[in-house]
């Protein structure tokens, strides 16, 4: 829950009360130009704030930041201006997304510091640029403590949310503000949440508190919950679940989430890949390769926090989400490369790599979502490393049951403010998959293609006649560079805003 909101004021920019005003300023031929929402702060400076931006070096490049002193012309001791790029190069949502880059970059320049209240003055003229910078102030206040000691100068437990972190007002007279900055309370809530559970260490989530913490958010949120654990899984013929976490001394778990909306007649199924920690079972991982292998339930994590989401916005439409969790581990008990192992349904699967762990937990998921009969199948995985060296570290390879399902949730996504590419399944790929003793292996003799081998794989489990799209965050889930825009080291809360989307755009009738 939130205990520390963005609120909304009306005030004069200039007689706020707050510890720094942000404003923004976007890049011209010409030197930076005020944006929208400078306008008061502009007249206390006498219409020269501008050119002292530019006198300090300014240039409103995205995500530039030039503090200046007020010396008591206006509210705020600080003014802190901060780029948006080229206004309007590329339309309208790159605009939006120029907004929530900018407003995380300021908030999250000045979390951790003495700063102890931010007042926003970007332009928030409708309610789509509100929602957009308020998101964007909201996930770049987002902090991770829970491991930092005292004498570190800081707390235990995480930070996000808390009264740790700064106030925020975001200053607009736009209509329907309200409701838009309440949605993105929503979304930065659903995403923070699976920020903490991917940067949680592996020795505090595994299945059994994963799935304790998904029972609180059921709880919360009004969601329906059903966990299977080991022995329910095994007596229910989840091959794929039982046979990855066998080697691990956390037994694995399979939690069901329910959304009903009384009105709907349409459901949504999505399923996140839940490996707590990769190791890469007996098929081990070089020592470098498991450092952000706590980040493998990514894909879960964002179903989780997808489906929290969609319980405080309520669209109306009915979602189920499949958390499949496991511990990839190498024990004495691990499955064993050539074991042949059933997934729910009985379709049976020769394990060649016990590294490519992800697709078989997946496999029993979308294999169960038959039951449920839905008319759109999501899987979130963080399933690749072939997706980062096609993709990159920012862009999700998206695959479906057909080109213009995988280019619709590909659009999707972008349209939720999340980078996002369709790509093909080649059908001569699956040729690769064929074993001699099983129905499928679950890798191919070929290291080509690795992505879409992976999607061939997953779609030989997707229940007849449903419409599906595979999407691999390989890369997004987890950022391990320096942080930029909203956007900090470590989880990211990626595809959050996608499976959110997929959720209104069904309801809506548009997907």
């Amino acid at each position: 829950m939130t205990t520390n909101p963005l609120t909304i004021t009306q005030d004069d920019a200039r007689s706020v009360a707050t510890g720094a005003l942000v404003l923004g300023v976007t890049q011209t031929p010409d030197g930076p130009l005020l944006a929208a929402g400078s306008e008061a702060a502009d007249a206390a400076f006498e219409g020269t704030l501008a050119a002292t931006l530019a006198a300090l070096g300014a240039t409103g490049k995205q995500d530039e930041l030039t503090r200046i002193a007020s010396a008591g012309r206006i509210g705020a001791p600080l003014i802190v201006a901060v780029g948006l790029g080229e206004e309007g190069r590329d339309g309208e949502r790159s605009t939006l997304e120029s907004l929530r880059r900018a407003a995380g970059s300021a908030v999250r320049s000045l979390t951790g510091g003495t700063t102890q209240s931010i007042a926003l003055s970007l332009p928030a003229r409708d309610a789509a640029e509100v929602e957009a910078v308020a998101l964007g102030a909201l996930l770049g206040r987002y902090t991770f403590t829970r491991y930092r000691s005292a004498s570190n100068g800081t707390s235990s437990g995480s930070a996000a949310g808390t009264s740790a972190t700064p106030d925020l007002q975001l200053i607009t007279s736009a209509d329907g503000a309200g409701a838009a900055v309440g949605r993105a309370q929503a979304l930065a809530d659903g995403m923070n949440l699976v920020r903490d559970l991917v940067n949680t260490s592996p020795s505090d989530l595994y299945p059994e508190t994963f799935a304790a913490e998904a029972a609180r958010v059921a709880d919360d949120s009004g969601l329906g919950i059903d966990v299977l654990d080991h022995d329910s899984l095994a007596s229910g013929g989840y091959g794929g679940i039982t046979g990855v976490g066998q080697g691990s001394i956390h037994p694995p778990r399979l939690v069901r989430l329910a959304y009903r909306h009384p009105d709907a007649t349409t459901t949504v199924v999505f399923a996140g890949k839940g490996i707590t920690f990769d190791s890469g079972g007996l098929s081990l991982k070089p020592p470098k390769a498991m450092e952000a292998m706590k980040s493998d339930m990514g894909g879960a994590a964002a179903v989780l926090g997808a489906l929290q989401v969609i319980a405080a916005l309520k669209p109306k439409v009915n979602v189920v989400g499949y958390l499949p969790m496991a511990e990839n581990m190498p024990g004495g008990g691990a499955q064993r490369p050539s074991d042949v192992i059933t997934i729910f349904g009985g379709k049976t699967v020769e394990v060649l790599n016990t590294d490519a762990e992800g697709r078989l937990v997946l496999a029993d998921a979308l294999a169960r979502s038959a039951q449920d009969s839905p008319s759109l199948l999501i899987d979130v995985a963080t399933l690749t490393g072939a997706q980062l060296v096609a993709l990159g570290p920012r862009i999700a390879g998206v695959m479906g049951s057909d080109d213009d399902t995988a280019a619709a949730v590909a659009e999707t996504a972008r349209t939720a403010g999340e980078q996002a590419w369709p790509m093909p399944l080649p059908a001569e790929l699956r040729k690769g998959l064929d074993s001699p003793v099983a129905d499928i292996a679950n890798v191919a003799g070929e290291r080509f293609g690795g992505m879409l081998v992976a999607g061939l794989f997953l779609k030989e489990f997707v229940p007849d006649g449903v419409r599906w799209a595979h999407v691999d965050i390989a890369g997004p889930a987890f950022h391990e560079g320096e942080a930029y825009g909203y956007t900090p080291k470590g989880g990211t809360g990626a595809a959050v805003r996608m499976l959110v989307q997929v959720a209104q755009d069904v309801a809506d009738g548009r997907l």
